[in-house]
């Protein structure tokens, strides 16, 4: 028989075989002693220290399956080479377009700004009343706007065609160039060309060696003043001490970021305290969606000997 370790904080149960023995666990906690012959391993927010306990313990496992949309912290536990692994990429869309849009949208409405004045009472007018409809040199709407989405996948499909709904000009990024779901999209060599006219500069890239700061200061440099930073994609993506410069000197108007290289954002980070920086505690996403659908059908893949979906090369 056949045993997988589902973790209690998913709340999609699957429709599984009932044959197959379900053993729920805590990811807080090692998993149960008398699982430990499972072949199957659910990951949804466990904590580093307990994946690596389960990676050490568990050996009979075959395969895992992380409900997170990067694999990056499954990759980190030390599974053996010979345990499959696949991600929740495609679980996560839909909540990460919408909150990456209500980023872009707050920048856009100086959001940011318009509660900082609350706090203080203080009647923004100069946010508000008559202004001046022409071309502006600021970021102040996604109607002809320039949009570049770094990493563009699933997520980006799902986020381009409501910025462009809203008079966004989008444009992807991605190793190979062409064009994906309707949108066009370049190759990074391509940036340089395109960086100096982009107003929101998205990143939704993975956290992999190749993409270490790659969103670094030769790359804010090209962007123009009036651009905007926006990452709910990996923080080691960012370079963080890079940005917080281009942010103090002008040479950016401002950025909104949902990931960070340490989590949660220490209380001494002067990020905190920059008022032209929008933070948000990793909550893009959270929500999977079709999650026990995802390992209903891997599940059934993997009795029958099929390809399981959203393989992880390793």
């Amino acid at each position: 028989m056949t045993t997988i370790l589902l973790p209690t904080t998913m709340s999609d149960d699957p429709t599984l075989p009932p044959d197959v023995r379900v053993v729920r666990y805590d990811v807080h906690e090692p998993v149960p002693a008398d699982a430990l012959d499972a072949e199957v391993l659910v990951l949804w927010g466990n904590p580093a220290e307990q994946a690596a306990d389960a990676a050490r313990r568990l050996s009979g496992l075959r395969w895992v399956q992380t409900l997170a949309a990067g694999p990056d912290a499954a990759l980190e536990a030390g599974f053996a080479d010979d345990v499959v692994l696949t991600s929740g990429r495609g679980l996560h869309d839909g909540p990460v377009a919408e909150h990456t849009l209500a980023l872009v949208l707050a920048a856009a409405r100086r959001v940011p700004d318009l509660v900082r004045a609350q706090a203080e009472h203080r009647w923004a007018g100069e946010l508000g009343g008559m202004q001046d409809a022409r071309s502006t040199p600021e970021f102040r709407s996604l109607d002809g706007a320039h949009v570049l989405i770094w990493g563009f996948g699933s997520i980006a499909a799902r986020l381009a065609p409501l910025l462009a709904a809203l008079g966004a000009q989008v444009t992807g990024v991605a190793t190979v160039a062409g064009d994906r779901h309707g949108f066009p999209v370049i190759s990074p060599f391509d940036l340089p060309d395109h960086l100096p006219y982009t107003d929101v500069l998205i990143s939704l890239l993975p956290a992999t060696e190749q993409t270490r700061h790659v969103v670094g200061a030769d790359v804010l440099a090209l962007l123009p003043p009036r651009a905007w930073v926006v990452n709910v994609g990996r923080g080691a993506t960012l370079d963080e001490a890079a940005l917080l410069d281009a942010l103090r000197s002008g040479r950016l108007a401002g950025a909104a970021l949902d990931v960070f290289e340490t989590e949660p954002l220490p209380a001494d980070s002067p990020f905190w305290d920059e008022p032209r920086l929008l933070i948000s505690p990793h909550a893009a996403g959270g929500r999977p969606r079709g999650a026990g659908e995802l390992v209903a059908a891997n599940l059934a893949a993997f009795l029958a000997g099929d390809q399981l979906r959203n393989v992880v090369a390793r």
